[in-house]
């Protein structure tokens, strides 16, 4: 029996409802970030699904103990959080070399791995709509990624070697992702150290404006102790060069992605890995927030597992990100927890607004497929980590090996459906923006 869908009066009451919980800390301490993260929102559809993972997971509730292809293990795995389609790009790894995977893992946490693959295939709706693809043309593109994701997670399962199943990489990639590296190799660590800071006194320092805010001493001696306490995080193969870490510059920063209004950000100037000015490495302390998945996953063991929320979002990057950035760590700060992470001048997030192609699309979604599939296996009891102490691939397989043919048509019916009730909602939320509705604004 079908449900009974809301009137639009309902789902608006609804919605505010949702952000009201997710948002309503940092909306009433910085109303200006929010004002600015909901225009970016009410652009379009996809802004909107973008910056809503909250409402998402709250539709999914109900999925939380229980669905098609979800037992004890493949409801229980490291998975991204807000996978969708443009959470994809390039990353300089821990051995240099330049990978195009998945990014951003501010909601990482463990739950249905159906909710990455769902959230993605929904994505995939809302990209092909404002491609204006007819709703067969998005069936066959979400069966492509449902189809290539299956056959990674398959070959992963039953022993596929490193060399079978090469990453993305400037040798192995194509299409879209082969130009997303090629643009990260044309990128320098000179034109980002440009972009942001000067020299002055024979010293490299951050230059005034461009969203810096210049600390009081207060606040700079706080984030200087915070930075000695994220020392400690950090693997051993990171602190060969104790001088690496001398720091040279301090500012502030507004949070300004659409995930990250209002939340307090500082940027942090290092000698990095020599004496040459041309080699200085710029990393950011950012108060981690609340995963949107965590409020729906009632597993005590999961909550209890982390020591804050920057300790979880390291740990779940690390988990589900082979050869992570090396200046990865956490920290805390005013009894917050702290992601923090390099500025990287060689982050190149996958431009959907070039590829209209329709073999290309197709390639595309088909690579982000066997990208999720091998996210979704690296986290697991070979990653270093009790949490999910069984091997994911081989749980996930087996789960999809029970219905094989109703897996992609999962995936093709939540899109769809997905897509249009995302469709809906932007309209509603802007009308709600627009006419004052949301409290605090």
């Amino acid at each position: 029996m079908s449900v009974p869908q809301p009137t639009a009066a309902e789902r608006g009451e609804q919605i505010l409802t949702v952000f009201g919980t997710a948002f309503g800390e940092l909306l009433a301490a910085d109303p200006a970030a929010f004002r600015v993260k909901f225009r970016k929102m009410a652009a379009s559809a996809f802004a909107f699904y973008r910056g809503t993972a909250c409402l998402f997971y709250k539709d999914l509730e109900r999925e939380a103990h229980g669905g098609p292809y979800l037992d004890e293990r493949t409801g229980r795995v490291w998975i991204h959080g807000d996978l969708h389609a443009e959470n994809f790009g390039t990353y300089m790894d821990a051995t240099g070399r330049l990978i195009f995977n998945v990014n951003d893992f501010d909601e990482a946490y463990v739950g249905p791995f159906t909710w990455d693959v769902k959230r993605l295939a929904a994505s995939l709706a809302l990209i092909g709509y404002t491609k204006a693809l007819s709703d067969e043309q998005i069936s066959h593109l979400v069966r492509i990624y449902a189809e290539s994701y299956r056959e990674r997670i398959h070959a992963l399962a039953t022993g596929a070697k490193d060399d079978e199943l090469p990453p993305f990489t400037l040798d192995t990639a194509e299409g879209a992702l082969l130009d997303a590296l090629r643009d990260a190799r044309a990128m320098t660590r000179f034109g980002l150290l440009d972009s942001m800071t000067e020299i002055r006194d024979f010293e490299r320092r951050f230059a005034p404006g461009g969203g810096s805010i210049e600390l009081d001493a207060a606040t700079r001696y706080k984030v200087l102790a915070a930075f000695d306490g994220y020392l400690e995080t950090l693997p051993e193969s990171s602190l060969a060069r104790p001088d690496s870490y001398r720091v040279k510059d301090v500012v502030g920063r507004r949070g300004i992605g659409i995930g990250s209004a209002g939340l307090p950000s500082y940027n942090i100037l290092l000698e990095g890995n020599s004496d040459a000015l041309e080699n200085d490495v710029v990393i950011y302390m950012k108060q981690a927030q609340t995963p949107a998945v965590s409020r729906h996953v009632r597993d005590a063991a999961v909550r209890e597992y982390f020591q804050h929320e920057g300790h979880r979002t390291v740990i779940s990057q690390r988990a589900l990100q082979a050869h992570a950035d090396p200046w990865l760590g956490w920290t805390e700060l005013d009894g917050s927890g702290q992601l923090v992470a390099e500025v990287s001048p060689y982050a190149v997030d996958l431009d959907w607004s070039d590829i209209d192609d329709p073999a290309e699309i197709a390639l595309t979604v088909a690579n982000l497929g066997r990208a999720t599939a091998t996210m979704h296996a690296s986290a697991d009891d070979e990653s270093g980590h009790s949490l999910v102490p069984f091997s994911t691939e081989r749980a996930i397989d087996a789960a999809i090996a029970a219905d094989e043919e109703g897996f992609a048509g999962l995936l093709v019916d939540f899109a769809h459906s997905y897509g249009a009730r995302a469709r809906a909602d932007h309209q509603i939320f802007v009308d709600l923006f627009r006419n004052g509705r949301i409290p605090g604004l």
